[in-house]
């Protein structure tokens, strides 16, 4: 790697480590390896059940199943009459009576609160070591897990193959296990492959209803799980798994999350084998974010609605600790995303969240967000490669339909200079419904894409409407085809500094970060509404100064001056307004690079390097507006905003140099210069004039 290149990776690094605050919140878990990818997708049993678990109280049984089918009212009456005498009273006595891969147990219809599993541990169950998490709670080995496995479980399965486990009433919500928020997890299944869940419903924990941990196979099939600290689902380092006909809310964190899916196909392209997981027919609604994964690999999301969330589908590289990063291979087809505008940050500012869960009112829709997500937002993908997001419905969305941010390496604790910007590169999202409902009601995004600008061989369907930057690389008709392609390894500074001040958020702490829109912050008290008018404030305090010393003889300079100072004031009221997918940004830019390059050429004839610096920074900002507003230059290491923004600096310290000298005002200061020809007549003349005292150095 050329020195170069090393100083811009280097470059890239720090200035991407603006996203790196998230990391104090991630999930943890003990070490743990991919499958083997020898297994396969259990397929759903019928038959009669092999063990059975019911409550004895008849009459509540009764009561339950007497507005079912008749045929299911019959079954069920049936399998009580059997389960009162050979069955069990909790699912975890079935559980462990399990002594042989493919048994299936069937849980009739009640509310199974675990009561032998729901104390807090006694005796050595008390003193294990291990280290704890950023959230308090202890990282289990499997074996502590197997020893002592309510600790943290209200039911373990351990090691059990193929056992498929179901519900037997009409609907999922006649069989609930509670975990009554004394239990981390409602279910946890880990190492037991070939596992199918069906038909019942797990809540109220205090941290995962339903827990599917290192299987190579496993089906979720007409699940519900809600009113959790963190996820409803969450599926960590596993193959071959189904989420079907699932539902899911009331999560601080998500619904539905496949985090560290196999890995399987990191060395190819867009064309893949197969994928590891599969989602379709679940809807996930009411949760921080709909769907999460970080080392969300090879998923593939169809036919689902993610709806009402704050917001609608995430997945990223922002985790350390997880197998498979960073994230690649996601692909989204067909799925509803909309309406993803709810805001429950004020609960953390109320001081709800800092109750314990029991209190704060989950039941009643109360959401503790566990981690920085910018409200409004349909599918944000923060560092990832190689990700499919083609005909999708994503409308109503009052901030972005699709965000694409980059993550440094370092972030999940890889040092190596080499793939500190190895994130956010061929993204194809092509061929989606945006602004459009199913019925074709115009339900438009506030905006279409919010992106940082880095990356490779990303792209955007040519029918995006407003966007950040303006102008984006197209999706040509075939995966890999890109009009207007880019790869940049830094991105937008104002938007790197965005993030930064947005990811120092922290639920426990109440830290809610000030300077960010994502919780509240509005007008001035934005970071790039601070930034825009610091900007401006600078610029036109030098410029008019400049002008006035310098400069105020010439009406060019004086035209050019006025244009700067209209936009510097677009740019700051374009921050204020939110209006970065309009064309305001360019046109405060192009207002602003005509101002530097007048002055530049004006200020050139008695202080030329000043003046030659001067224009080359209006011409970067000239570049910079065609660059958001008309295509992003190809072929270039960073955008002109980096270049432009560093060479400003030192145009601010010389121009307020060259504004204090003493002496005489510069010969620029008269009206402007005839042209050449008049220049050659009246030289006789000029030679034969005393000639003026030095001014002194013309710098």
């Amino acid at each position: 790697m050329s020195w170069t290149r090393r100083l811009l990776v280097i470059l890239a690094a720090l200035a991407a480590a603006l996203l790196a605050a998230p990391a104090a919140q991630a999930h943890e878990e003990r070490p743990v390896t991919l499958p083997d990818g020898t297994g396969s997708v259990p397929v759903y049993r019928t038959g009669e059940p092999d063990l059975l678990v019911c409550k004895s109280d008849r009459a509540d049984f009764e009561r339950r199943v007497s507005g079912f089918p008749e045929a299911l009212r019959t079954r069920n009456l049936k399998l009580f009459e059997r389960c009162r005498k050979s069955g069990y009273r909790h699912l975890q006595q079935a559980v462990d009576a399990v002594d042989r891969p493919g048994m299936n147990i069937a849980v009739l219809p009640g509310l199974y609160e675990e009561e032998p599993s729901l104390p807090k541990p006694t005796g050595e169950c008390t003193r294990l070591k291990a280290p704890n998490s950023q959230l308090g709670y202890q990282i289990l080995s499997y074996a502590q897990q197997a020893r002592c496995p309510h600790n943290q479980n209200l039911v373990a399965i351990l090691g059990k193959k193929n056992l498929q486990i179901e519900g037997t009433g009409a609907e999922r919500t006649d069989v609930v296990i509670d975990a009554k928020y004394q239990k981390l997890n409602a279910i946890r299944a880990d190492g037991s492959d070939g596992i199918y869940f069906r038909n019942f419903t797990a809540q109220r924990t205090t941290f995962n209803s339903l827990y599917v941990l290192a299987q190579d196979g496993f089906v979720i099939d007409s699940v519900l799980t809600r009113w959790n600290d963190e996820y409803g689902f969450l599926t960590f380092a596993s193959d071959h798994g189904l989420y079907k006909n699932c539902e899911s809310y009331g999560n601080g964190d998500s619904g539905i999350y496949p985090g560290s899916a196999s890995n399987i196909n990191d060395d190819y392209g867009y064309d893949v084998p197969r994928y590891s997981i599969e989602i379709t027919g679940c809807r996930s609604h009411h949760n921080m974010v709909g769907y999460s994964g970080t080392a969300g690999d090879s998923v593939y999301v169809h036919d689902n609605e993610f709806d009402h969330n704050m917001g609608g589908a995430s997945m990223d590289s922002a985790f350390p600790g997880h197998p498979g990063l960073p994230q690649n291979h996601a692909r989204f087809e067909r799925n509803l995303i909309h309406d993803n505008n709810a805001d429950y940050y004020p609960y953390v500012a109320d001081g709800t969240c800092a109750k314990p869960p029991v209190d704060r009112g989950y039941e009643d829709g109360v959401v503790c967000p566990q981690i920085s997500m910018p409200p409004g937002s349909g599918i944000i993908t923060a560092g990832g490669n190689w990700n499919l997001y083609e005909n999708n419905w994503i409308y109503g969305q009052q901030r972005a339909a699709f965000v694409l941010t980059a993550v440094p390496a370092f972030i999940r604790g890889e040092e190596a200079l080499s793939k500190q910007t190895d994130t956010s590169h061929h993204n194809r999202y092509a061929g989606n419904h945006l602004g459009k409902d199913k019925a074709g009601n115009s339900r438009p995004n506030r905006t279409d894409v919010w992106w940082d600008g880095q990356g490779e061989g990303n792209c955007w369907q040519s029918d995006a409407g407003p966007s950040s930057p303006r102008a984006l690389p197209a999706c040509g008709a075939g995966r890999g085809s890109v009009t207007g392609s880019t790869d940049r390894l830094v991105g937008e500074p104002v938007k790197l500094a965005q993030l930064l001040v947005c990811a120092d958020y922290n639920v426990q702490a109440r830290r809610l970060p000030a300077g960010c829109d994502w919780y509240g912050a509005r007008g001035i008290q934005r970071i790039e509404v601070q930034v825009a008018l610091t900007v401006a404030v600078v610029l036109t305090l030098v410029g008019g100064v400049l002008w006035w010393r310098r400069l105020r003889g010439s009406r060019l300079a004086t035209v050019v001056t006025g244009l700067g100072v209209i936009g510097l004031g677009l740019d700051v009221a374009g921050s204020t307004m939110g209006l970065a997918a309009s064309y305001v940004p360019a046109l405060a830019l192009l207002l602003t690079g005509v101002w530097w390059t007048g002055i530049g050429l004006v200020l050139r004839r008695e202080r030329p390097w000043l003046g030659w610096t001067t224009v080359v920074l209006g011409g970067l900002t000239l570049l910079d507006a065609m660059d958001k507003a008309v295509f992003m230059i190809p072929w270039i290491p960073l955008s002109p905003a980096w270049v432009r923004g560093l060479l400003g600096v030192v145009w601010v310290v010389w121009a307020v140099i060259a504004a204090a000298r003493h002496g005489e005002p510069d010969a620029s200061d008269a009206p402007d210069a005839p042209d050449s020809s008049q220049a050659s007549a009246s030289a006789p003349a000029a030679a034969s004039a005393p000639a003026p005292a030095p001014e002194g150095d013309a710098s």
